[in-house]
């Protein structure tokens, strides 16, 4: 049964309950044996719009518990790495670091929660302790195994206020809650919701919201929310490939508790000897930023604003699931300047590595380029400097690209 989606009113502080942190798409093996039972419950039938206002009704702020976030980008083995590593500012206690891993595998984790402004999340990865802990205008994230801690004063500032920049606790608030919000807001004409399978998740009664392309073309086959019957809260949210298999994305509860955490959950002291860097640290920011220029991809000069490049431009084409981002670097770069660099004698080995694992060549009205796959997107890296990417297929993306030469 398909719906049209209304816009409905929400509180910010329904949203800010964490669970995990996906800093992507945005989330994974096989988690749905550990969350649904082969059955459903037998629950009252609702229909989408139902579904998705009990969702904006709901005002649950505290909880705690323990989820999982598993994620299946098919990335290739060296971007993988790089993310396991810590991603790229380099700091093994900074949040940007940790999150950056949430990108590939999967990761087991705490989580608490008591409103907007108190919120902790906990890894449980390994022998080794990672934790997040946002307390009002104070964020920390603490390393066990390097015994280092990253301070952010004024951490509740949101992006888009006037001299503010992401912090800490914006960060953490990404939930299957909020993930569910932004899925609500991009569906629209291109978009079919209902109502699926019930399922019970860690324990609950829910309802299950799909989404789905209506065109042919999307890597994406569907997303699925599943809705806690009694609350509305969101306890997983899940991206299926459209070509079957495991799910890309797996976000979720195996364990909640909707009783208010004790105070001194979100109370944190560091450690005696533990190194303490402030969040301000201009020459983190610096690390970052030559950590990603030296990354050995065609074009990122220009995009990232290298050697004072800066002139990249980006121009959507198509719309909803199909949709395609174009990228003129400006750079004047192009993959033939990339590919004559990667063979060069002395060239790093990473060059070669990430030239080996673009695809085929492919011609078109856009000139000539290489096609870079994953499970969920694929990029044209033209030899003139331009970039085309998007989560649709290999012969959507050259169609689009030849469209929008």
């Amino acid at each position: 049964m398909a719906a049209n989606v209304k816009t409905t009113s929400r509180k910010a502080s329904r949203y800010a309950v964490p669970v995990v942190v996906v800093g992507v798409a945005v989330a994974t093996v096989g988690l749905v044996p550990a969350f649904a039972n082969a059955s459903g419950p037998d629950l009252p039938k609702v229909t989408a719009q139902q579904l998705i206002e009990k969702i904006a009704a709901s005002d649950t702020q505290q909880l705690s518990g323990t989820a999982k976030i598993s994620v299946d980008l098919g990335l290739p083995s060296m971007a993988t790495n790089l993310l396991n590593r810590g991603g790229i500012s380099g700091g093994s206690a900074d949040p940007q670091d940790k999150l950056a891993q949430l990108a590939a595998g999967t990761h087991t984790f705490k989580v608490a929660a008591d409103g907007p402004d108190r919120q902790r999340l906990t890894f449980l990865d390994g022998k080794d302790e990672y934790s997040l802990i946002h307390n009002g205008d104070e964020a920390w994230g603490y390393d066990s195994k390097s015994n280092e801690a990253f301070h952010e004063k004024n951490a509740g500032a949101r992006a888009g206020e006037k001299g503010k920049e992401h912090k800490t606790a914006d960060r953490l608030g990404s939930s299957p809650a909020q993930l569910a919000e932004e899925a609500l807001k991009a569906a629209g004409t291109t978009t079919d919701v209902s109502v699926g399978d019930t399922a019970q998740v860690a324990g609950r009664d829910a309802y299950q919201l799909v989404l789905k392309p209506k065109a042919s073309g999307s890597t994406i086959g569907s997303v699925q929310i599943a809705v806690d019957a009694k609350n509305g809260v969101p306890l997983r949210f899940q991206v299926l490939s459209s070509k079957g298999g495991k799910p890309i994305l797996d976000a979720g509860f195996n364990k909640i508790d909707f009783a208010k955490p004790a105070a001194d959950t979100f109370t944190f002291t560091p450690p005696k000897g533990a190194k303490v860097r402030e969040g301000s640290d201009a020459s983190h920011g610096d690390k970052a930023q030559r950590r990603m220029d030296s990354l050995p991809i065609p074009g990122l000069d220009g995009l990232t604003g290298a050697g004072g490049a800066g002139k990249g431009e980006t121009t959507v084409l198509g719309e909803g699931w199909a949709s395609v981002a174009r990228i003129d670097s400006g750079s004047g770069k192009g993959l033939k300047d990339f590919e004559g660099k990667a063979n060069e004698k002395g060239a790093p080995k990473e060059a070669k590595q990430f030239l080996d694992s673009l695809g085929d060549k492919v011609t078109g009205k856009f000139g000539s380029g290489r096609v870079f796959s994953t499970r969920v997107v694929n990029a044209l890296i033209t030899d003139d400097g331009k970039v085309y990417v998007g989560a649709v297929d290999k012969d959507t993306l050259v169609k689009t690209a030849n469209a929008g030469k």
